[in-house]
């Protein structure tokens, strides 16, 4: 496993959502069709650029020996000095780091999440369990890719999952 980020300050913002697609495909990054979905949604239209800190930690590291939903990982990640990452951060953070997210599995992992993925804690887009909920990273082989899922509330995430979030300066 690479090296847990602890702490990053990314550049987000400031592209538009063809160029941000275009220097993905430039580095290589593969998409999967949620991640297809999510990056044309609103989030992607004109923000300005402007500069985060984010950092890594498993699920068990925010006091969560036992998993979680992904509400409660939220709740329980904004009572240390985290925040929920703005929803267009993770592309920029896939370009970012594409050299440091391994994996080993195989490409898809049905009902848990990747071997070596970074999940990027952000802001839900909806509600709607039949709609992404936000990025991944992961790299297979030698291909980075920046992929979408879905949950609902009845997914326990494993206590060695591991979230990016911001850091609350």
């Amino acid at each position: 496993m690479d090296a847990p980020i602890e702490r990053l300050v990314v550049r987000i913002g400031g592209l538009s959502r063809e160029r941000l697609r275009a220097d993905l495909h430039a580095h290589g990054v593969r998409l999967n069709e949620h991640a297809d979905t999510l990056l044309a949604g609103s989030a992607f239209d004109g923000r300005a650029a402007r500069s985060i800190t984010v950092s890594e930690c498993a699920v068990a590291d925010l006091g969560l020996p036992d998993g979680a939903p992904l509400s409660r990982i939220f709740e329980a990640a904004r009572l240390q000095v985290f925040s929920l990452c703005p929803a267009d951060t993770a592309p920029y953070l896939r370009l970012a780091v594409r050299e440091r997210v391994g994996s080993t599995g195989s490409l898809r992992s049905t009902g848990r999440a990747p071997d070596g993925a970074l999940t990027v804690a952000s802001d839900l887009i909806s509600d709607n369990d039949a709609y992404p909920k936000g990025f991944y990273l992961r790299s297979v082989g030698d291909e980075p890719w920046l992929r979408g899922y879905r949950c609902d509330e009845e997914h326990i995430w494993s206590p060695e999952d591991r979230f990016v979030f911001r850091v609350v300066d």
